[in-house]
């Protein structure tokens, strides 16, 4: 409990809510001080409102975007105060703010979090409506706690410079651990490898999110401002663990047929999945070094792992003869995997040791910028997406239809704070079915328990520095646990305004009553209107997303080959190209994932849909297993007969695009596995390999090693072209169904 707490306050998660709470109890205690507590109140608001905008980025970037956050919110509040006794201009321009402000998501997570600030300017400003030069000093105060907000934000970088990209760095290497150990788990002779993979692609969709945000962290602070030391460290570091990721989906194994293999020597399996194991513990030992703010201590049991599996081998060798070869280069071969995994691993033991020389950990690809997004919002953008093609658009209007729904209900029922229907509407409301609907019943548990919980505690504690401390407290937790547990965030943030009522207006006992209603009806709304008003059901998108996987992964075979062909080191376009790869199959899990938690009547073709999303995972782990081999094997020239393969893989994903984009098929599928120039093209690359590694063996047992070694790269072409076939085959079937 004690290091589950620890962790828990270590988190970026507390970290982010402790820097909110300050900035918003600050000023009201520094001001109540002085007899000013409503201006210091208004200033938290400000900073609270603000907050939200304050996502992973250079400093540059987090300047930029709390700033126009801070003046959104401001001018949200003062536009609204000044219109408020002209109805007739009011509720048009309220309605155009809600729509615009909801559209500028499609900009890109900042924009979205800045949208986010917005529109609970817009709802809260109902809330606090003033006449003059009351109106002036309101906003100004607001946009004071805006940039209260910023300096306290600005501060904490200041203060812990690398402590996000710490925690983000140890929550990837912590992800891929859980990987690893899932890999392990696929050696259990009754494992249910289908569900561990389900796993495995649940996981990936949480590491791209991850590999995104170290990606702007480290790589846009590389290119703006130099490269520190800490930053280089934590750069090689990430970009080692992207690194074991790629060789732990390039490297499949045929899990049942080595059962089978091995059924008579059963120490075999177990010694390497030991192995495999332990790879994981040790990054999960690298993790909690990185979340202990401790250098890293090598237990060094992974060279004991090593050797046990050598030993291992050579025992079977001297037991079975003549008939180990077979099973001595499936053994050997898992060795080597292992061995790589180390060599990677051993790179982030060395940064996170004492004393390790930082001068030595040098990332020196000029191109390595590449791999982070330019960001620029075109005008063209915005305009693009102004049609109901746009799941954003129709977000937006749904968004905005069922706030002005929820400000008539709310002027037509008398209840307290109606602007609490809104609230619960913007927080809530989600552009997918799935998300909503999950939001809104957390939501509503959280607000029942939150307000009973309070209330039960204002019934016997009347002391205001008591109720003052446990606002503050049910506000940190509130903020922490909300990216963490929804319902449990739902829940501190209600006990918090419930106490933060109970100090300003003690004798009012209606207040839970009122706020548990307010959530009901905005959840409800939200609900109803994500269902009824322009749904964006994910099986209209999902084909987008396969579309999208299908043309990554062909492009990163693209680059295989042209990398096959020119050698040397690898590209900044290689990596662009493994990196749009992994994401877009991520996303597709994503979408998938979504779909799945909406009605059964909207679940249109799922088996066939959930198939695809399987093959292109398994696509991109063949793929990515050439590249791996071919970056870490010496290889001749790229023969005729390799291009050829190749060249069938890729035509028949061109193919399944086309199929999936409605466009005309110009020319037959020119590849299938059964084709006769395939069969004389894989005997002519198997000849041709043969004489390249007779050139480079010593002797005949080396030649014969690498002959069985080149059998796998065979054996991975000949899985590209049936993959292949395969998307091509299901996407077929899946536009003859739709």
């Amino acid at each position: 409990m004690v290091t589950k707490v620890r962790n828990f306050t270590a988190s970026i998660n507390f970290s982010n809510a402790l820097k909110v709470t300050l900035a918003a109890v600050i000023p009201v205690v520094t001001l109540n001080y002085f007899g000013y507590f409503q201006m210091g109140f208004t200033i938290a608001l400000g900073a609270l409102l603000t907050y939200p905008s304050d996502i992973p980025s250079n400093k540059r970037h987090k300047i930029k975007g709390v700033g126009i956050a801070a003046l959104i919110v401001a001018g949200a509040n003062l536009l609204m105060n000044v219109l408020y006794p002209y109805p007739f201009i009011l509720y048009p321009v309220f309605t155009f703010l809600i729509f615009f402000l909801a559209m500028i998501s499609v900009y890109g997570q900042r924009a979205n979090m800045v949208s986010f600030s917005g529109l609970l300017a817009l709802s809260l400003a109902f809330a606090h409506l003033h006449q003059g030069w009351e109106m002036l000093q309101y906003s100004g105060l607001m946009l004071a706690g805006g940039l209260f907000y910023l300096l306290v934000s600005l501060a904490f970088d200041l203060i812990w410079p690398h402590r996000y990209a710490q925690m983000q760095l140890a929550d990837c290497i912590r992800l891929t651990a859980k990987y690893m150990k899932l890999r392990g788990d696929l050696w259990d002779a009754d494992a249910d490898r289908d569900k561990i993979i389900e796993s495995q692609l649940h996981l990936q969709v949480e590491l791209n999110t991850i590999h995104e945000n170290l990606r702007e962290i480290l790589i846009r602070n590389r290119s703006n401002s130099g490269a520190s030391n800490q930053n280089r460290k934590m750069l090689l570091v990430f970009i080692s663990c992207v690194e074991i990721l790629e060789l732990a989906l390039a490297t499949s194994f045929n899990h049942n047929q080595l059962q089978q293999k091995f059924k008579d020597f059963p120490k075999a399996l177990p010694t390497y999945q030991s192995l495999a194991y332990n790879l994981a513990a040790t990054l999960k030992r690298v993790s909690k070094s990185i979340y202990n703010n401790k250098p890293y201590v090598s237990k060094h049991k992974l060279k004991k792992e090593v050797e046990a599996l050598e030993a291992v081998i050579q025992s079977y060798r001297q037991e079975f003869g003549d008939q180990a070869t077979e099973g001595v280069l499936m053994l050997s071969n898992m060795l080597h995997y292992a061995e790589k995994q180390i060599e990677k691993i051993r790179v982030m033991e060395r940064a996170f040791s004492a004393n390790t020389d930082l001068k030595e950990l040098l990332v020196k690809d000029k191109d390595i910028e590449r791999l982070v997004a330019p960001v620029y919002y075109p005008f063209n953008t915005l305009k693009e997406n102004l049609s109901f093609s746009s799941i954003i658009f129709r977000h937006s209007l749904r968004l905005t239809v069922t706030i002005l729904f929820g400000m008539a209900f709310g002027s037509l029922l008398p209840l307290q704070n109606p602007y609490w229907i809104l609230l619960t509407i913007i927080v809530i409301m989600r552009p997918g079915y799935g998300l909503t609907k999950e939001r809104s019943y957390n939501r509503m548990l959280g607000t029942v328990f939150g307000g009973l919980i309070a209330f039960a505690i204002l019934y016997f504690v009347h002391n205001n520095t008591v109720i003052g401390t446990l606002a503050v407290f049910s506000m940190l937790l509130g903020f922490a646990f909300t990216q963490i547990n929804y319902r449990v965030g739902a829940t501190f943030v209600t006990m918090y305004v419930v106490f933060i009522y109970g100090l300003l207006m003690p004798d009012n006992n209606q207040v839970v009553e009122f706020r548990i209603l307010d959530t009901v009806i905005g959840g409800t709304l939200a609900f109803i209107a994500n269902y009824l008003l322009w749904p964006s059901w994910e099986f209209m998108s999902l084909p987008a997303y396969i579309v999208k996987s299908i043309e990554a992964n062909r492009n990163y075979l693209r680059e295989i080959v042209s990398y096959y062909t020119a050698k040397g080191e690898v590209t900044a376009a290689y990596r662009l190209s493994r990196k749009n790869a992994f994401v877009e199959t991520g996303n597709l899990m994503a979408s998938f994932q979504r779909m799945s938690q909406e009605p059964k009547s909207k679940q249109k073709q799922i088996q066939l849909l959930y198939k695809l999303v399987e093959l292109n995972h398994t696509l991109l782990s063949a793929s990515a297993s050439i590249g791996t081999y071919i970056q870490t094997h010496h290889t001749a020239k790229a023969s005729e007969a390799f291009n050829v393969v190749m060249s069938t893989v890729i035509r028949n994903l061109d193919h399944a695009v086309k199929v999936m984009e409605h466009d005309a098929v110009d020319s037959p599928v020119l590849g299938t596995s059964k084709d006769y120039e395939l069969d004389v093209r894989f005997t002519e690359l198997k000849n041709l390999r043969a004489k390249e590694l007779k050139a480079l063996a010593n002797d005949d047992t080396e030649f014969y090693l690498k002959m069985q070694e080149s059998q796998l790269v065979l054996e991975q072409l000949v899985w590209l072209i049936s993959l292949s076939e395969s998307i091509l085959k299901t996407t077929t079937r899946l536009e003859e169904k739709r």
